[in-house]
């Protein structure tokens, strides 16, 4: 990408920037109150380990239980993308796109920034939050990694960016054959919360699905990103999900593109 066409999505990300900057009190309040439910977490798995009198379940644990579900929180906030697959398909159906078409401008390229502006506003309001909530919670999460492995954190969370924003692409890209996709983003929004290890981990599951799982996009969105993140993968073991995690993104970006070509074949808009 050139010099100008860099400066140019550069302008799209302040701009950006700036618009959700306006609502910055709705994403502290709203950011705040995400991290209510982390309460019952906690006093769910404390039943269940007391109860069960057990020290491990699914290889982790009360502690690192608590750590895993406070770091699936930071891994989320990379992934997911709330509102891009219908709005990619709403500016489909109500022919938005012309407009995108006719200027100089990539639109994916341009969602793309969009996205990364509102992490960054997102990180900006939640930085309060977490640090309330990882200061009261300090006594279960992992001490500081070596700089390698802080390497590879970061590394593993870019990724999940782009993963998420793919996955979640190619879902409103659907918008190009089927005039609603909500039904699809229900069923897929559904899909990953189970399958990537956002509502337990995917540890807890038998052996064969697990496997199973783990062919899948969404255990390289959350739960093994959250592994590292919880330093219970070593170096060479994070480097191996990382390489799956760039496996999917390049495939998932290329087979992207590739709907986004065949899409546009059958795109129509009309009116002013």
């Amino acid at each position: 990408m050139s010099y100008r066409a860099l400066a140019k999505y550069a302008i799209v990300f302040r701009v950006a920037l700036s618009e959700r900057l306006v609502y910055r009190v709705d994403f502290f309040v709203s950011t705040f109150l995400r991290f209510i439910p982390i309460i019952t977490t906690i006093l769910l798995w404390r039943a269940i380990y007391t109860g069960g009198d057990r020290e491990m379940v699914g290889g982790l644990s009360y502690q690192q239980m608590v750590a895993y579900y406070l770091l699936v929180m930071v891994n989320r906030a990379f992934g997911s993308m709330p509102g891009l697959a219908t709005e990619i398909a709403g500016d489909i159906r109500e022919g938005e796109l012309r407009k995108y078409l006719i200027q100089p401008i990539d639109y994916l390229v341009y969602q793309t920034t969009l996205r990364m502006a509102h992490k960054a506003v997102y990180f900006l309001m939640a930085s309060g939050p977490y640090a309330i909530i990882f200061w009261i919670c300090r006594d279960y999460l992992p001490g500081w990694p070596t700089p390698t492995m802080f390497l590879l954190i970061v590394l593993s969370c870019v990724l999940t960016f782009f993963l998420g924003f793919a996955i979640n692409g190619m879902i409103g890209m659907l918008g190009f054959w089927f005039l609603e996709v909500a039904s699809f983003v229900h069923v897929f929004m559904t899909a990953q919360y189970f399958l990537s290890g956002h509502m337990f981990p995917l540890s807890l599951l038998p052996p064969v699905v697990q496997k199973a799982v783990t062919w899948m996009p969404f255990a390289y969105e959350t739960y093994y990103p959250t592994l590292i993140l919880l330093q219970k993968l070593s170096v060479r073991e994070s480097m191996g999900v990382i390489a799956v995690q760039a496996a999917w993104v390049v495939t998932l970006l290329l087979l992207m593109r590739i709907a986004w070509a065949m899409g546009l074949r059958r795109y129509a808009a009309f009116g002013g």
